[in-house]
């Protein structure tokens, strides 16, 4: 159906419709952030779960 390019371009093109041409980068910059603390969120989980799983043994 579509592929990993053309939904790339149907984002794009409706981010530039929804939000206009200035709001894009404030946008990207605001979901890297958000990326960010998903991935720290995620690394943080895992130690506690380890941390876990260690004392129960």
């Amino acid at each position: 159906m579509f592929g990993t390019t053309e939904i790339i371009v149907i984002v794009v093109a409706a981010g530039l419709l929804l939000f206009g041409a200035k709001k894009i980068p404030e946008l990207a910059k605001t979901f890297g952030k958000a990326k960010g603390e998903y991935k720290k969120g995620e690394i943080e989980a895992d130690e506690e779960l380890k941390k876990f799983k260690e004392q129960k043994d």
